[in-house]
């Protein structure tokens, strides 16, 4: 194998840099695989990954990117061989290891997720662990969530929420309300499947109390926060709350009357260390649901062209989901 381009960060001394450098192809280890990177992806986590202050990379210098799908082109592993297609999310790609952002990756084996036969490399990172996560949400939710109940959104308009609204509409969910302040993305989310689209003021009671009015049967959360703790309170009898970000703050300001009293279930979502078995039944779904892709905003940028994409992420501004083309053209 030749040289290769990679973006790196590195942080020395207290100045950070990033960019695009060439890497030379090291000795595959025991029980690690050489992947040739198709496509990655662009998440909330990578983007603070590539920033001074994120907190997320702790070693340097480092390969972000937290996702990645491709061909393997070498084995030192007994259960995979060349030209098997594979993808690989989560577990310390981008963070402790050199990750996505890469056109070429060594991973450990038992990283690897066969690519289910109805997704291309490019369709899986367009879901991605955005897509992932929602389809593990999605999935504890459909077990004791009635049809006709209303599921609530929030942070409707980045990939989790957008993937999760797409999702329930497909399974048949008739009452689904997203929350975003971005109103250029109401068309598109009411095409989503959204019923409604609502600011998170507007979604919350003039006067949070320990236990409002139930009107809620499910919440998706990427937001938590102040936001959570008002829909906490508003959680039908039995219903549940499925925590994926926190993007509006690490405090819970709540009580336990909504646990204790309405029996409400509060379910957190990881979706780094997920167990094999569940992880391949969850992408296995995502496949299924391949025809949802048309549906979603995504933007392809190459990976000499990541720092816009990046900045958008920290500033908020960003739509829908951003892959990453790993061929220069």
């Amino acid at each position: 194998m030749n040289q290769f381009l990679a973006f790196e960060v590195t942080k020395t001394d207290n100045v950070f840099a990033r960019g695009i450098v060439r890497k030379e192809p090291q000795t595959l280890p025991n029980k690690h695989v050489a992947i040739k990177v198709d496509y990655s992806d662009i998440n909330y986590k990578d983007a603070l990954a590539s920033s001074k202050d994120g907190g997320v990379i702790r070693e340097y210098p480092k390969i972000p990117g937290i996702d990645l799908a491709g061909e393997i082109i070498e084995s030192r592993s007994e259960h995979w061989h060349v030209g098997q297609k594979v993808l690989v999310t989560g577990y310390g790609l981008g963070v402790s290891v050199n990750g996505g952002f890469s056109q070429y990756q060594q991973v450990p084996e038992e990283w690897l997720v066969a690519l289910p036969d109805q997704l291309t490399t490019k369709e899986a990172m367009i879901f991605g662990t955005a897509g992932f996560t929602a389809a593990l949400a999605v999935t504890k939710l459909l077990k004791d969530t009635p049809k006709d109940g209303r599921v609530v959104v929030t942070g409707a308009s980045g990939g989790v929420g957008s993937v999760a609204i797409a999702l329930l509409h497909r399974l048949g969910y008739t009452n689904i309300t997203a929350v975003s302040r971005k109103k250029a993305d109401v068309a598109w989310l009411k095409d989503l499947g959204a019923t409604a689209i609502v600011e998170p003021e507007e979604i919350l009671p003039e006067q949070v109390k320990p236990l409002n009015k139930q009107r809620i049967a499910a919440v998706i959360d990427s937001v938590g926060g102040d936001l959570l703790a008002g829909l906490l309170s508003q959680i039908n009898y039995g219903g549940s709350v499925f925590l994926c970000g926190n993007a509006g703050g690490l405090q819970l300001n709540t009580t336990v009357l909504p646990f204790i009293l309405r029996g409400i279930k509060m379910v957190g979502i990881d979706s780094v260390n997920v167990e094999m078995t569940e992880r391949k039944a969850t992408w296995q779904f995502l496949a299924e649901h391949q025809p949802l892709i048309e549906q979603l905003h995504y933007q392809e940028v190459a990976l000499i062209d990541l720092d816009e994409p990046v900045d958008a992420l920290l500033a908020g501004t960003h739509q829908g989901r951003t892959i990453v083309q790993m061929e220069v053209r």
